[in-house]
């Protein structure tokens, strides 16, 4: 086996991480040095992290703050594209990976490692993100995976690893879902979810309240968009984190942003999972209602295309790629006209657009009103329907 001098783990403060430091050392023989990613997963999370990592056996801890790259450079870049995962899924759990990836790298780099190592399991798409981006920015790097290299296969043989060491760990048996947090959403998997037939507890959803929970009045507020990216909230200027962390504030309040959903994972198998995402519902609600002032039918085809295949690439762990580059060209060309204002209702559970305007907007009221017009001459349309209907006429007639 292999023997390295320095492993850099992503380090995460929970049961699997806290395990692996120690098998990193006695398998490997290695320093390690913890590295944690503030993506926005909240004080409690991050409370006490470098003194856990030590306490397992780390020879240091970095934490480093990631909330504004992760908003600025993934997450606002993704919602131009338009992209969700299957129709459903904002993608909150796969944007985080590269940036965490990336920043592991650099710290990998400053200390002069010689590996990298995850805690993602043999089963899930995280170990193809990691892995996936440790590939195109530090190939020389040898990575670590424990999960599909050592023999402990449940909870319990984890704890029992930590407690003949004497590491301390808070985790426990009674653990019944897996979970996820950054600054775009919370996700939760296991426990009663792992039967499709079993609707989510109230103990499932952490973040957002229930539609039931909702005030009962209705609440507006109005997004300013600038070139496909939402600058302002009720007409105060915001950098994206602060975006994403006010209408989280307000979207979790009105019970926005809850799915739950059975995916296909990258690697095969489904799987259910819950997520809450309330302040991205909110933006990707603006966007649209922005998108149908502005793009005619086939741009707006187009930009759904564009989408669909960023979300793919997004889930599947492709970001440092040209594809991605390419992808994100596209949607930022398209977004060059998507400004304007878009007022948006907050009401239980729901986020309606009910009013927008831009100065790029091919509405004319002119052209669509119901009333009379001098701008449309209506006999012109019979042309265009017989010229747009001439295959179908050929090919009648040649049956005939």
């Amino acid at each position: 086996m292999a023997q390295f001098k320095k492993v850099v783990l992503a380090y995460s403060g929970g049961l699997d991480t806290s395990a692996i430091i120690p098998w990193l050392k006695e398998t490997y023989g290695c320093e390690v040095v913890a590295f944690c990613a503030d993506v926005g997963q909240g004080e409690d999370d991050l409370k006490g992290i470098e003194e856990k990592a030590i306490a397992s056996g780390a020879s240091e801890c970095h934490v480093v703050d990631l909330k504004d790259e992760f908003a600025t450079n993934y997450i606002y870049p993704t919602l131009k594209t338009g992209a969700i995962y299957e129709g459903t899924y904002l993608l909150g759990t796969s944007m985080a990976r590269p940036v965490i990836a990336k920043a592991q790298v650099e710290v990998a780099r400053k200390v002069g490692a010689d590996a990298l190592a995850h805690g993602c399991t043999g089963k899930g798409n995280d170990q193809i993100r990691f892995e996936g981006c440790f590939a195109a920015l530090a190939p020389d790097l040898e990575v670590i995976a424990p999960w599909r290299e050592w023999s402990m296969r449940s909870r319990e043989e984890l704890l029992a690893y930590l407690s003949e060491r004497n590491i301390p760990c808070s985790a426990s048996l009674t653990k019944i879902y897996s979970r996820d947090a950054n600054a775009w959403h919370i996700s939760t998997e296991g426990g009663e979810l792992e039967d499709p037939w079993n609707e989510p507890s109230d103990q499932v959803w952490t973040w957002t309240n229930s539609p039931e929970q909702a005030p009962d009045e209705a609440q507006k507020i109005t997004l300013t968009l600038d070139k496909g990216e939402v600058v302002a909230l009720d007409g105060q200027s915001l950098s994206p984190y602060e975006m994403i962390a006010s209408l989280n504030e307000l979207g979790a309040t009105h019970g926005i942003g809850r799915v739950d959903i059975v995916e296909n994972r990258l690697v095969g198998m489904k799987s259910r999972g819950c997520y809450e995402t309330p302040g991205g519902t909110i933006l990707l609600a603006a966007l649209r209602a922005m998108e149908e002032l502005v793009y005619d039918k086939r741009t707006r085809d187009w930009r759904e295309t564009v989408g669909q295949q960023f979300a793919h690439l997004v889930y599947d762990g492709r970001w440092f790629t040209p594809l991605k580059d390419s992808l994100l060209a596209a949607a930022t060309s398209l977004a060059d006209d998507l400004s304007g204002d878009v007022v948006l209702k907050l009401y239980k559970g729901h986020v309606t657009a009910i009013q927008k305007r831009s100065p790029n907007s091919l509405y004319s009221e002119a052209f669509a009103t119901f009333g009379e017009d001098d701008v449309y001459n209506q006999k012109h349309a019979e042309g265009f329907i017989r010229l747009y209907s001439l295959s179908s006429r050929i090919k009648a007639m040649k049956q005939k």
